[in-house]
């Protein structure tokens, strides 16, 4: 068990789910000495007795409301898909002055299927920590994963304010730069930057799946970098990324319009053999590149 002494945020931290995100933070928080005691509940025994193994937990349970009772910060790991029934069972464990956070890509869902499930002198704080691998389960996790990185943190106007602080100092302990957005704003944000990307890559990869075999070796054999990138993308957690997809359509169906505008724009230059315009295109998105980088999120 984690010592508790002046780096504990919360004297017990239950994580509902131990993949890539709920693993790295367990380890994260076991490093820094943020929480006292890390109770981690997942849907199966063998990812329970991973979490012991492994040393990131100091208690399991299949059930998360016996890892809630008593915790002063739960934090939902899970798939989107999955929030609605866990935020159910595990609401009458918790006690008056309990945050709950999570770690998911839309953050809607959170006042839609978790808010209203909390009683009253609970506090709701989601959030978003902004990275991630393709790997998934107890094992993929590492306290580093959120060195440099942003974390959104999307409250609602009546949270409480200390709440949002402990949780925003958890996050900058971890190594994180946290921001506070609008609920609305951040799905429509991440639509573009995350969302949108994946969706594209799945369907690259999956063209590349209905190839005949023939040329799907010659595909594998002879994959550039731009392939070879999509590839990895794509092999990122496909319950994950379906709930990703479902439960921000809006403002993904929003982006993959516009993104399906300027495809027709480039499909249109290309026939026509208009240099200029596809060089212009092509500058202009490089700059984007060189801002990344320079926000040194490359």
């Amino acid at each position: 068990m984690a010592a508790t002494g002046k780096d504990t945020l919360f004297a017990r931290m239950a994580l509902i789910g131990a993949g890539l995100i709920g693993s790295s933070l367990a380890r994260v928080a076991r490093r820094q000495g943020l929480a006292g005691h890390i109770a981690v509940s997942a849907r199966t025994q063998g990812t329970l007795d991973k979490a012991l193994e492994l040393g990131f937990a100091d208690s399991v349970s299949l059930d998360a409301a016996e890892a809630a009772e008593d915790a002063d910060l739960v934090v939902l790991c899970t798939p989107l898909g999955a929030y609605g029934s866990i935020a159910e069972t595990l609401a009458p464990a918790l006690k008056s002055g309990a945050i709950v956070s999570d770690v998911g890509s839309c953050k809607k869902i959170m006042f839609t299927d978790v808010a209203p499930h909390l009683g009253e002198g609970v506090h709701m704080v989601p959030g978003h920590p902004v990275t991630g691998t393709e790997h998934s389960g107890p094992e993929a996790g590492f306290a580093e994963l959120f060195e440099n990185r942003w974390c959104i943190l999307t409250p609602g106007v009546d949270t409480d304010a200390a709440a949002v602080e402990r949780v925003s100092e958890l996050w900058r302990r971890a190594g994180m730069t946290v921001e506070t957005m609008d609920v609305a704003h951040h799905d429509q944000v991440l639509a573009l930057t995350s969302h949108l990307p994946h969706l594209i890559a799945y369907t690259i990869v999956g063209t590349a799946t209905d190839l005949g075999d023939e040329l799907k070796k010659e595909v594998f054999k002879f994959s550039a970098g731009g392939f070879r990138d999509f590839t990895r993308i794509a092999a990122s957690d496909p319950v994950m990324w379906r709930d990703i997809f479902l439960n921000n359509k809006d403002a993904l169906l929003d982006v993959l319009g516009r993104f399906t505008e300027d495809l027709t724009a480039l499909q249109r230059a290309i026939s026509r053999g208009e240099e200029k315009a596809l060089e212009d295109h092509f500058t202009r998105t490089r700059d984007i590149r060189r801002g990344i980088i320079d926000a040194k999120q490359d």
